[in-house]
């Protein structure tokens, strides 16, 4: 066995897990050092279980990136159970983590937690300046919960324990592992599935909520498990200067949106469906735009790397590989 420190990412399998793993793995730290326990192993929302699991295992760090996780249609017939799940898993986590010694840890937030009309791009300093957006909202308020056990635990045990608690929030993520979910899905991989279908059936036309004109910013899945990797292993000085205890979470975006509408010719494209791309206007939009001020972890050194493109193009990959 290594001397490394022992990592658990909870939620390994998941999109966000799954691609921490791939950068812990390409970092060089060895295969032994990663802790994984899939749902049916570990229940989060357990609290006997979760306690008793880092009793046993003791890990070093911890990367949070579980969750339950929809597009507009799940978050809003399915609102007890998002708000339920995220915040036992949290509050489990953190607080066994701390129970069991754990010094660092990272929770993966996302941008659902803006006010809806939060001024554009939307920054670090926008949490809890106004009203949510009423189709995520429960999904959002457990996200912000989670922000703020990381700010508690360390206001209250930071220099009595050592303890260095962070968050993260990234834009919407798309990649390998994705969800496609024919009604559960984010926008993405539920238009990927869209148009590989149409395209297999030569349907002659897509219909797709909405009216096309609502804005979004998307970052490919292993950007984002980089730059939490990043995060998590930044100096904690250095960490301090950028943040303050009572605003501390680091938002990751790539500094680009796109409408709908354009995203769904570009993924038409790629995929090679060339039927009519209509728009049901009479479909909720979601928020009008959702872009973030990244500037925050860009002078922490980190960047984003792939081009929604290229992105766009191992998402369809792994979509016909996996899923088709």
């Amino acid at each position: 066995m290594s001397n490394h420190p022992k990592i658990y990412i909870a939620g390994h399998r998941g999109m966000v897990g799954s691609a921490i793993v791939r950068t812990l793995l390409a970092a060089g730290v060895p295969a032994e050092a990663l802790i994984t326990r899939t749902h049916a192993e570990l229940d989060l929302c357990n609290q006997a279980q979760v306690q008793a699991f880092f009793a046993a295992e003791k890990p070093d760090q911890v990367y949070l990136a579980a969750a339950k996780v929809g597009g507009i249609l799940a978050n809003n017939n399915f609102p007890a159970d998002f708000i339920y799940a995220n915040l036992m898993m949290q509050a489990n986590v953190v607080d066994a983590a701390f129970r069991n010694g754990v010094k660092k840890l990272l929770i993966l937030g996302s941008s659902c937690i803006y006010p809806r009309l939060a001024p554009q791009p939307m920054s670090e300093a926008a949490l809890l300046t106004g009203t949510l957006e009423p189709t995520n909202e429960p999904y959002a308020i457990a996200k912000i919960a989670g922000i703020k056990l990381c700010e508690s635990y360390n206001r209250q045990y930071g220099e009595s324990h050592g303890i260095d608690y962070r968050s993260v929030m990234p834009t919407n993520l798309y990649g390998p592992g994705d969800n496609y979910h024919p009604e559960n899905s984010h926008v993405i991989p539920a238009l990927i599935r869209r148009f590989h279908e149409a395209k297999a059936s030569a349907a002659p036309k897509v219909t797709i909520w909405g009216t096309g004109t609502p804005k979004r910013e998307f970052l490919y899945v292993d950007d984002m498990a980089a730059a939490s990797v990043h995060v998590m292993n930044l100096d904690k000085s250095i960490y301090d200067q950028h943040t303050s205890p009572m605003q501390s979470h680091i938002n990751v975006g790539c500094g680009q949106d796109v409408s709908i509408a354009e995203l769904a010719h570009t993924i038409a494209q790629v995929i090679g469906y060339a039927g009519e791309i209509d728009f049901d206007t009479t479909k909720p939009d979601g928020a009008p735009r959702k872009l973030m001020d990244s500037s925050r972890i860009n002078s922490l050194g980190w960047h984003a790397r792939v081009e929604l493109n290229e992105g766009l193009q191992q998402a369809c990959q792994d979509f016909v590989k996996n899923h088709a």
